[in-house]
């Protein structure tokens, strides 16, 4: 028995089965997001580069399982997500996921909830963080 010690995906050497494999990985984030984010594209350009786009998968797939399989469904998950990601004062992720929630169904009005919610939980840089991302996501409408 031979023990593989190269620790790279070996069926990521193809050009087209890697686009392949990658399309259906972005498909998911358009599916849950309604975008795919450029930290994700970052991602898959290295897994390409370096063999590892079986790891982008499972995490692809885990999260696909928490997200899309939570009990909370789509929509509460998505919130959940942004008021985490505004306690821990993560402004791009959070942004990420405020729209996810609109995507998912929420309303602007919830993205206020959550933010107001930060304010008790984590102070006035996250409530000022999501009312930011609140006004982002107005005036976003208001220019369509």
């Amino acid at each position: 028995m031979t023990v593989e010690t190269d620790h790279t995906d070996r069926s990521d050497h193809t050009d087209h089965a890697f686009a392949q494999r990658a399309e259906a990985l972005r498909e998911r984030y358009r599916a849950t997001l309604g975008v795919v984010p450029g930290a994700v594209e970052d991602r898959l350009r290295v897994a390409q580069t370096f063999g590892r786009l079986a790891t982008e998968e499972t995490f692809a797939a885990l999260r696909h399982l928490v997200l899309t399989d939570s009990p909370l469904g789509g929509r509460v998950q998505q919130l959940v997500h942004f008021g985490q990601l505004l306690a821990l004062g993560r402004a791009d992720p959070a942004r990420i996921h405020a729209r996810g929630a609109l995507h998912a169904g929420a309303a602007i009005v919830d993205l206020v909830g959550v933010a107001e919610t930060a304010l008790i939980t984590s102070g006035t840089p996250a409530y000022a963080l999501g009312i930011e991302i609140v006004v982002e996501v107005l005036r976003a409408e208001e220019n369509r």
